[in-house]
């Protein structure tokens, strides 16, 4: 089965895919939220090219689980995502997906203008690495 996660941002969301055996995730792409018709033009499209069996939101938690600002967000997007596609939609906590993508590439050696412009897709790649590291029955479906 093949997945696509999703880092949510205001401004920019990252995207990573997995393997058509949903074993292995790799960042995709950032897209960037300009304007609201653009964004879901350039996602939907994706999502075509890309022919996902499913899709995988992180869900902002706070450390404790706790919900913020950020959760309603995603949860306001997951509710868009509904009514544009049929495909089944995860979610997954997504506490410190970012800070461990930043974390990972700076150790690789790119500089700060390099991780800012792909953090995003990375932190979507974790994400999507913390879901298919669950077991089925603990995937929590939106």
């Amino acid at each position: 089965m093949k997945y696509l996660a999703i880092d949510y941002g205001t401004k920019r969301v990252g995207i990573a895919v997995s393997d058509m055996d949903g074993h292995f995730a790799f960042p995709r792409c950032t897209l960037k939220r300009e304007t609201k018709a653009a964004f879901w033009e350039e996602f939907l499209a994706l999502l075509e090219k890309e022919q996902p069996d499913a899709i995988v939101l992180g869900l902002p938690l706070h450390v404790d689980g706790a919900e913020c600002t950020a959760t309603r967000q995603v949860r306001n997007f997951a509710e868009s995502l509904k009514r544009r596609s049929a495909l089944p939609i995860y979610w997954i906590n997504e506490v410190l997906t970012s800070n461990d993508a930043e974390q990972r590439l700076y150790e690789q050696g790119l500089g700060f203008a390099k991780v800012k412009e792909i953090v995003d897709q990375h932190a979507a790649a974790v994400i999507l690495e913390s879901f298919l590291e669950l077991p089925e029955h603990k995937r929590e479906r939106a």
